[in-house]
């Protein structure tokens, strides 16, 4: 065998070991992200598990929207009084939609979507975001969530981590496919 082909046999080791390894390794992550991206791929067309419905509210004109602030008062109240809560519930987010006549509201606290009328400020629906789950568990914000990290360092650290592997598995896995047909030309 020529020194050329051990050199390349040698390397086409080295790299299956590698994507072996950080496979075994990294399998129940590279899991969980296939499964829950496939959930979030899919969340719209779930029939309201995954994610909620989007209701419809009386009027679709933005001009007889309630004021922002007075809506938000309302979503407070709703969620507290069907959490039971009496400390203040923080809303994460505002999602006005002028063309469904609603307003949605989704809180830090929870994994909560609360829908109203834009109109009139009636509740439409408060169900859970499981979308919202599964985003976390698929960006690993899941555990910064749980543990109270305001920084986002476990996120940011499962990220980078991930997507270095991803690369060493792109990198092994062509190799290991296009180094023995290289071999078998020389």
């Amino acid at each position: 065998m020529s020194e050329k082909r051990k050199s390349q046999a040698k390397l086409i080791r080295l790299f299956r070991k590698v994507h072996r390894t950080t496979g075994a390794l990294l399998f129940i992550f590279f899991f969980l992200i296939s499964v829950t991206g496939f959930l979030l791929g899919i969340k719209k067309h779930s029939g309201g598990v995954i994610l909620p419905d989007t209701k419809i509210g009386s009027s679709t004109q933005l001009s007889k929207f309630l004021p922002l602030d007075s809506l938000q008062k309302n979503a407070s109240k709703y969620m507290s009084d069907y959490l039971k809560e009496t400390i203040a519930i923080e809303i994460d987010r505002i999602d006005v939609r002028p063309e469904k006549g609603i307003v949605k509201f989704t809180f830090k606290s929870n994994f909560y979507e609360l829908q109203l009328d834009g109109a009139s400020g009636e509740l439409l629906q408060i169900d859970f975001r499981r979308s919202d789950v599964i985003e976390k568990i698929h960006d690993g914000s899941i555990v910064d969530y749980y543990l109270g990290l305001k920084s986002g360092i476990f996120k940011l650290f499962y990220t980078i981590i991930m997507s270095l592997a991803l690369m060493v598995f792109t990198i092994t896995g062509f190799w290991l496919w296009y180094g023995p047909k290289k071999m078998r030309k020389s």
